[in-house]
């Protein structure tokens, strides 16, 4: 079966362990999900319906290949990693199971335009009586040699709204009956945000 599912952020509770402590989890609604296509190495997989007045007749068309009479709302791959899977199957959260390790994808909140300190953390400038440079950046690149300011050089500019892994993350609980995944601790995105959770192969870069 595929390694992953896509699906949608609900927010964030706790869960209690057997012994008490508080756990704090992320709700996520994923899948299911129907086998769209089914490559040497990857399957496409489609989660929720597109209007129709809104879905074009290639994505109509790709989705009646698979046996759905809708076009699926968003199409992702995920790799097979050797498993066998069916065209126009369904993927649910069984896939997953208590203590897996998994990776969430998703588009992180947009802050709009943001200077260094909010961007990237900076100092900052002394905050002393007369100082006018609290929150600028200070020198961006010398004058002489280069001469120009560096590819990458962090800067004020648009802040978040990109495409963000969080990896590492434990699946806590598996409601099957409700399509529901309970990840320990926060992934990217807002509330109702569309996810991929996909399993983690190996440890993560927090082991």
């Amino acid at each position: 079966m595929a390694s992953g599912l896509i699906g949608r952020k609900l927010g964030m509770t706790r869960v209690f362990a057997e012994d008490g402590t508080a756990v704090p989890v992320t709700v996520i609604e994923a899948g299911p999900c129907h086998v769209l296509q089914v490559r040497e190495a990857a399957a496409q997989l489609g989660w929720g319906r597109k209007t129709p007045a809104r879905a074009t007749r290639a994505e109509v068309g790709h989705a009646r290949a698979a046996g759905l009479d809708f076009a699926p709302q968003v199409v992702r791959s995920f790799p097979l990693n050797g498993a066998d899977v069916t065209l126009g199957a369904t993927v649910t959260v069984e896939i997953f199971a208590a203590g897996d390790l998994v990776k969430v994808t998703g588009t992180t909140k947009g802050r709009g335009f943001q200077g260094v300190v909010h961007r990237y953390g900076f100092h900052g400038g002394p905050a002393t009586h007369g100082n006018t440079r609290h929150r600028k950046p200070g020198s961006i690149s010398p004058g002489t040699d280069p001469s120009r300011v560096i590819k990458g050089k962090k800067m004020p500019g648009h802040m978040g709204a990109e495409r963000h892994t969080e990896l590492g993350l434990t699946v806590v609980k598996v409601d099957a009956a409700r399509n529901l995944l309970f990840v320990r601790g926060a992934i990217p995105g807002s509330r109702n945000g569309i996810v991929t959770v996909a399993k983690q192969g190996g440890k993560s870069r927090h082991d």
